[in-house]
C-alpha cells in the first residue's frame, strides 16, 4: 500500500510540474511568437525543424502536426545536418531549432552554417540567454522552472513545454490559413479519422436493401418485410411514397405484449410516427451521433422527400468509424 501511495504521489508531482510549466508559457507569448507566425504564413518555403536527442523526437511530432494542418514542414536532424543533410534546406525555408539549453555542440556548429545560407532562424529554447537564442531571428520562449525528473536532468517538463508550444504554433497557423475540416480530410483519407471526415450516409446505403411497407399493410406483410430485409425495421409510407413512420422488431414485441388480437391491425396502428431521419448527403459520423443521442440503432435515410434506405449502426461499425 505504501509503495502504491508513493507511486501516485510521484505521478501527481510530475503532472503538476508539467501542467504548471505549460501554464507559464502563456506569459511568454510575445511579439516574437506573433512575428514568427506571420513570417511562416508569408513564406513561400517550408518549415524545417531540427534538434538532437529528445528535442529531435519533439521536432518530428511538430513536423507531423504542421503537415497535417496545412503548413509544409520537414525534419532535419541537427547532427546529420552538419554531415550532408543541410542540403535539404532551400532558399525560402524557415528553420526552427529546438533545444532546451541552446548551447549543445551540434547546434553551435549548425547555426553559423544556417546563417551563411541566409535562412530565417527560429529558436525554440528554454534558455533565452543561450547562444541559439542570441543568434536567432525569432525566439519562442519555452522556459521552465525545473524538469519533473527528481534530479532535474532527464528531459521531461522541457520536452512537454516544447511540444505544447509547437501545437500552439501549428494551431495559430491553421486558423490564420482558414484551414477547414474539408482541408483536414484531404490530408487524412485513411483510417477511422479520415472516414469521419469524408464518408457520407449515401456511401453505405448500397449495402442494404430498402424495407418498406404501405401504411395499410397487415401484420403478416410487416413481419415478412422486416425478416426478409434483415435490418430489424421497416419504413412505412403512403401511396405517394411519403414517409409516414417506422416499425422495428422491438415495436412488434411490445405490441404482442399488449395484445394477441392482431388480425385487424395494420402498419399504421403500430408504427412510430415522425421517425428519426438523416439526409444521404450528411456525414456518416453525424448518423452515428444521432443514434447515440437517441439510443437507437438505425435511421431512415432520405433523398430529398423520398426514402433512400436505412443506415444501421452495424454499417458504421463495419466502416470503422465507431
Amino acid at each position: 500500500m505504501k509503495l502504491a501511495k508513493n507511486i501516485r504521489n510521484t505521478a501527481v508531482r510530475v503532472l503538476q510540474n508539467e501542467a504548471e510549466a505549460i501554464q507559464s508559457l502563456i506569459g511568454f507569448l510575445d511579439a516574437d511568437f506573433e512575428a514568427c507566425v506571420e513570417k511562416i504564413l508569408n513564406s513561400k518555403g517550408r518549415v524545417v525543424i531540427t534538434g538532437v536527442g529528445k528535442s529531435a523526437l519533439i521536432a518530428n511530432k511538430i513536423v507531423a502536426t504542421l503537415n497535417s494542418t496545412g503548413t509544409p514542414a520537414i525534419f532535419m536532424h541537427a547532427a546529420d545536418a552538419i554531415h550532408g543533410d543541410l542540403g535539404m534546406v532551400q532558399d525560402d525555408d524557415i528553420v526552427i531549432c529546438i533545444s532546451k539549453s541552446g548551447n549543445t555542440p551540434e547546434i553551435k556548429v549548425l547555426v553559423p552554417l544556417l546563417k551563411k545560407l541566409g535562412s530565417v532562424l527560429v529558436a525554440m529554447v528554454s534558455n533565452t540567454e543561450s547562444y541559439l537564442a542570441e543568434q536567432a531571428d525569432f525566439v519562442l520562449n519555452a522556459t521552465i522552472g525545473e524538469e519533473a525528473c527528481p534530479h532535474n536532468l532527464a528531459p521531461t517538463t522541457s520536452t512537454t513545454a516544447h511540444l505544447a508550444l509547437g501545437d500552439a504554433l501549428a494551431v495559430c497557423l491553421l486558423e490564420a490559413r482558414g484551414f477547414t475540416s474539408d482541408d483536414f480530410a484531404k490530408y487524412h483519407p485513411g483510417g477511422s479519422l479520415g472516414k469521419q471526415l469524408y464518408l457520407k450516409v449515401g456511401d453505405v446505403l448500397s449495402k442494404n436493401q430498402l424495407p418498406v411497407v404501405l401504411e395499410d399493410a397487415n401484420l403478416a406483410q410487416v413481419i415478412v418485410e422486416i425478416s426478409g430485409k434483415r435490418l430489424g425495421a421497416t419504413a412505412v409510407e403512403d401511396k405517394q411514397g411519403n414517409l409516414k413512420g417506422i416499425i422495428t422488431d422491438g415495436d412488434l414485441r411490445r405490441m404482442l405484449q399488449k395484445t394477441l388480437n392482431i388480425q385487424n391491425l395494420s402498419a399504421k396502428d403500430i408504427m412510430t410516427v415522425n421517425p428519426k431521419t438523416i439526409s444521404v448527403d450528411e456525414f456518416a459520423i453525424r448518423a452515428l451521433n444521432l443514434m447515440r443521442n437517441h439510443n437507437i440503432t438505425q435511421l431512415v435515410a432520405m433523398d430529398g422527400e423520398k426514402i433512400a434506405g436505412f443506415v444501421h449502426i452495424h454499417d458504421l461499425m463495419k466502416e470503422g468509424i465507431v
